[in-house]
This record gives C-alpha cells, structure tokens and sequence, in this order.
C-alpha cells in the first residue's frame, strides 16, 4: 500500500476511521461538535455515522430512539471540519427516493470540498421498512436500481427520468462507494456499483477468503483491487492488543478501519482518539 501520514507520520498501514455516534444522548450538537473537531485535528482519516430514521422502542437500547438524521449530520460535519473524510456507514438505499439520494450525496459532496465517503446497505429492520412504506423483500432490487442510478447521475450533467430531462448540478466528483453487508449479494454489487466494501463483526481469518473472492471477482470484471473497510471492535485498554488486531485485519487485506464502540460523552471519545494515535498507531506493522 501506498504510504501516507497519519498525525504528522508516514505509515503503510490501512487508514483508521472512528464512528460518531449520532444516536442517543451523544448525539447533541456540542458532543457532535467536540468529537468530530478533535477527530480531524488528530489525523484521524475517517467519521462514519449511522442510519435509523425511525426506531421501534423494542431496539431503543442504547440510543432512546434518538438519531440524527445521517445526511443532515453529514452535511453540518462538511462545514465544521477541515481535512477529515465524511460518510454514512452504511445509508439504508430503500428508505429514501433515488433522486433525492442523488442530491444529498452531490450537496454534500460539493460543500465537504471531496470528502464524502459513500457507504451504501440494504437494510434490515422489519418495523422500519413497514414505516418508510417499502417492502423488505424488494431492499435488493431497489438498492440496486439506486446505485444505478447514482452512478448515472454522477455521469452527466443531463438526466431524463420518467419522461422528464433536467439538469444534475452540481455534479461534483462522485465519491467512492463502499457496501456494506458480508453476503455474496453485498460482494456482488461492490463489483457492479462501487469501490469498496464495508464488511460488518467479521473477523481477520473469516475476512480473509472472503476479499480473495472478492479480488478475483474485481479483477475479472476489469475493475482496480478493492478498498475493504471492515467495521472492527478494540480494547483500548491494551493498545498491544488492538493493534496486533488491526495487523491481522491488514493481513488479511482490509485497507482501512473503521473503529465503533459506545463512548458515554466527548472526553471518552477524545481520549480514545489520543489512545490510536499514540499508543496504537506506533506498534503497526
């Protein structure tokens, strides 16, 4: 892998993103601010958020049913951050009109100035599903249909949809596409629609033959090896530990990671962040 710098110094390793919690009572503006602020100075790569729109009080565990909306959160990152890359890990494509997507994504795109990150699922939550008035059954064909359908927006500045043409602007570079999900499904439309994958609670050694295939599918389509960004679980309380963790996942071929965990407040999350950059980060391979 190429090498590039991480708090002032150059590494070879994969590049670390953290989730921001924009769920429950970390998820006002000041702890938002304060986390995603400390973040970005300290070379963290990455913030991921996450994607509820309504939660069902038998899965309130954890945030009370408080979630910010993803896009919007994005977009109030875009313009308090400077440097740090920004996304959704994943965005559930059936809850939401294509067309719309499309627009968030550009919006968002154009005012982070190249940042954004694009992670991309199908979903899972019956009780949401039923909400958003889409069928679950119909996640894949849909999430399908709207990656198409990003990838053509993103093409040209000119759309026609149902009869109509108009005008996609702006149209700014489109950002990488990271799917999420461990199925062959989730492995199948990386090589259709996107440039990465975002693997879920799996680890090193199951991750392992699962991004061969994947490299083999790439690569028989004519398409670049992929970025995988696996979403992994840390004791920070044993940086020897985490970071013999993150060697394997880069063995195994993961090109970056993306670190969740529930912090109670922002002075948790910063200390965390100081715990990668200082302790971690120095015992990689």
């Amino acid at each position: 892998m190429e090498g590039y710098k991480f708090n002032g110094l150059e590494s070879s390793f994969m590049k670390f993103g953290l989730y921001l919690r924009n769920m429950g009572p970390q998820s006002i503006r000041e702890t938002v601010l304060q986390c995603a602020q400390h973040a970005d100075e300290a070379g963290i790569d990455d913030l991921w958020v996450a994607d509820h729109i309504a939660i069902h009080p038998e899965h309130a565990e954890g945030s009370g049913g408080r979630y910010l909306d993803p896009l919007a959160t994005l977009a109030f990152l875009a313009g308090t951050t400077s440097r740090i890359n920004i996304g959704p890990g994943v965005l559930v494509l059936p809850y939401r009109p294509a067309l719309v997507t499309a627009k968030w994504i550009a919006t968002i795109q154009e005012l982070c100035g190249g940042r954004l990150l694009f992670g991309a699922g199908v979903g899972w939550m019956d009780s949401e599903f039923r909400l958003v008035g889409e069928k679950r059954s119909r996640r894949g064909r849909v999430t399908d249909e709207t990656l198409a359908y990003l990838l053509a927006c993103f093409a040209d500045d000119e759309m026609q949809v149902n009869g109509e043409r108009f005008l996609f602007l702006p149209r700014p570079t489109r950002p990488p596409i990271y799917i999420g999900g461990a199925a062959q499904f989730a492995l199948d439309r990386v090589v259709r629609f996107a440039e990465g994958w975002m693997p879920m609670r799996i680890g090193p050694d199951e991750l392992k033959p699962q991004i061969d295939r994947l490299n083999e599918q790439m690569h028989e389509a004519g398409k670049p090896a992929p970025q995988i960004a696996p979403m992994v679980s840390l004791d920070l309380n044993e940086p020897g530990q985490a970071a013999d963790k993150l060697n394997a996942y880069s063995q195994a071929g993961a090109t970056r990671m993306v670190y969740a965990w529930r912090y109670a407040d922002a002075k948790e999350f910063m200390h965390a962040v100081d715990v990668l950059v200082t302790q971690v980060r120095p015992r990689l391979d």
